[in-house]
């Protein structure tokens, strides 16, 4: 992304200038933005430390010893966490049969076309730096490509200047200094001292850790703020908008565990708060390659495939899952990857005494609206993710330059979050866009009227999530459910169970993988590895023959040299059998 004051310059004209005169004027000052569109170079993960860590498990679950008897591993849901699942459990040698109840893949990012073959999506989907398993889910796919990086910058709207922008450019060198430097040189939004107050309240979290960080679960940001004698202005000017990004709730509510952790990602690693669209509709450019991995290894999707119940044995294990057309699904293995809402709904009535399914009484989802608005002509907005710090709004962005897909030179297709949303998810399609028009004529004051004077809407779709990721309110974390469940042969994955980043697409996909690490390690417990099975027949025969062998020795019909060549000449034998005279 290039960025430009005042009028208009040429691309030609702007990149000539140097890198550096460039920084020194957008940095640090409010400006109206002017933006060319282009896509950054991907950041370089594989030194970081959290990175590592899942390429280590992505390796141990391809490596694992192959199954005897392969497991049939029936998944109820195709979102992140079913479907990262399953790509997972085909790399450890098992059979995924997941299970979607609609007819579009995706879960919490699907998306849909229109009449007009437009795409639009469940949500506004971000892909941060500072999520390790994704990061590597793609480099696996070999669809790394299709992330669309953007500058190291956050963006948030003026609220007492419609129109303008306070920018945050983080400079290309080694964290955390990157992150102190991009707060030092922003003097818009905080002062001197309320940064200096700020960064002290900061302190326990930097000295004592992941240890403090996950205590403060059961304070809200707001609390904690109180707490630690951070200004009630950086909550105004920070902690609104960052909350609502997070899990679409305000300060109040949000537990600042939340919070911590994404700014313990972004203060370690050197691109974690750096940004990625994807190149398209999620469904496709994302799901459908993780289907086409586990369904090339004897994998299976269905579509159209809603659960009725699921159905016990005696002792309390899964026996099958009954569909909602009466067919019978059956496996080896069980696994539940959808939200934990419906998963409380679906919970059979045996389970509902046990004290690790009573926790999930604690948790629920979030409701979360997204919105496209498509105008009748191109609007001066950025190629990169903005925090709208308006009342209705959370964040948005120029689809129509933020994505190739979307891509459209003539007109721009505005996606926004509406958050909070629990008091308009019941409210008709059309109040809600007039509210949201009214929000971006703040945002847009020459361009857009809430009367569409203006800009005019071309279409708009409006898509109600009343019950989206984990609410991630104070306390909730003591609830998180881990994927290993008291059931012998059922688990769950979803971003609502026990994982470090929480109610994200990252916490989605690593849950997938945990719990297909649990799968992998409980199978070889039960049925071995056919590194250690497969020997036994071939153990069987070399000892067979070295027998016969013996035999022909001792009747004098061989000689000894015979039984050596049986001895030696058998690798499984040499590998089984020491012995201690040679």
């Amino acid at each position: 992304m290039q960025v430009m004051q005042g009028r208009a310059h040429t691309q030609a004209a702007y990149s000539r200038q140097p890198a550096q005169q460039r920084t020194q004027r957008r940095v640090g000052r409010t400006t109206r933005l002017q933006v060319y569109a282009r896509d950054f170079p991907a950041p370089q993960f594989d030194g970081t430390e959290t990175y590592q860590e899942a390429v280590a498990l992505s390796t141990k679950l391809q490596n694992a010893p192959r199954p005897v008897k392969p497991q049939r591993v029936v998944i109820a849901g195709a979102g992140l966490a079913g479907l990262s699942a399953a790509k997972y459990l085909s790399d450890a040698g098992h059979i995924p049969v997941v299970l979607e109840a609609r007819d579009v893949l995706g879960g919490k990012v699907a998306a849909w076309k229109d009449e007009d073959g437009d795409w639009y999506e469940t949500g506004l989907h971000i892909f941060f730096g500072a999520y390790p398993n994704m990061q590597r889910l793609f480099k696996e796919l070999n669809i790394s490509d299709r992330l669309q990086w953007k500058s190291h910058s956050m963006i948030f709207a003026m609220q007492d200047k419609p129109g303008e922008f306070s920018r945050f450019e983080f400079p290309d060198i080694p964290a955390p200094w990157n992150g102190v430097i991009v707060i030092l040189r922003n003097n818009e939004m905080l002062s001197w001292p309320e940064k200096i107050q700020f960064a002290i309240g900061l302190l326990p979290a930097i000295i004592f850790g992941q240890k403090y960080v996950e205590e403060q679960d059961e304070l809200t940001v707001t609390q904690w703020m109180q707490k630690q004698g951070v200004p009630s202005r950086v909550n105004h000017e920070v902690f609104i908008a960052m909350a609502k990004a997070l899990n679409f709730i305000n300060p109040d509510e949000l537990s600042m565990t939340v919070v911590l952790t994404a700014l313990n990602r972004f203060l370690q690693e050197r691109h974690g708060s750096k940004m990625a669209f994807l190149d398209g509709a999620p469904p496709e450019r994302l799901c459908q390659p993780m289907v086409d991995h586990f369904t090339s290894k004897g994998g299976e999707l269905r579509m159209n495939a809603r659960i009725k119940q699921i159905v016990l044995n005696e002792d309390n294990s899964v026996k099958h899952f009954e569909l909602l057309n009466g067919e019978i699904v059956e496996g080896d293995v069980y696994m539940s990857a959808m939200p934990v809402d419906i998963m409380k709904k679906l919970m059979p009535q045996p389970w509902k005494g046990m004290p690790f399914f009573q926790k999930l009484n604690g948790l629920e989802g979030v409701p979360v609206i997204n919105i496209h608005i498509w105008f009748d002509r191109k609007l001066s907005t950025v190629d990169h993710l903005l925090f709208s710090r308006s009342d209705l709004l959370s964040v948005y962005a120029d689809m129509s330059t933020t994505c190739k897909e979307y891509t459209d030179d003539k007109a721009n297709m505005l996606e926004l979050v509406f958050a909070p949303a629990a008091e308009w998810i019941g409210r008709p399609d059309e109040e809600i866009v007039d509210a949201t028009m009214k929000e971006l004529e703040k945002l847009f004051p020459n361009e857009i009227k809430a009367d569409q004077s203006l800009a005019k809407i071309r279409k708009s779709k409006v898509i109600k999530t009343p019950l989206s990721v984990c609410k991630s309110t104070a306390g909730r974390e003591k609830y998180r459910p881990s994927q290993k469940t008291p059931i012998s042969n059922f688990y769950l994955a979803g971003d609502y169970t026990k994982q470090k980043y929480l109610a994200s697409m990252e916490g989605a996909v690593f849950s997938g993988k945990l719990a297909c690490e649990q799968v992998v390690e409980d199978a070889s417990t039960r049925t071995g590895s056919q590194s250690a099975a497969s020997s036994q027949p071939a153990l069987a025969a070399a000892s067979a023959a070295v027998l016969l062998a013996m035999g022909a020795v001792l009747a004098g019909n061989a000689s000894a040299q015979v039984l050596t060549e049986a001895i030696w000449g058998s690798e499984v034998l040499t590998e089984a059998v020491t012995f201690p005279w040679f």
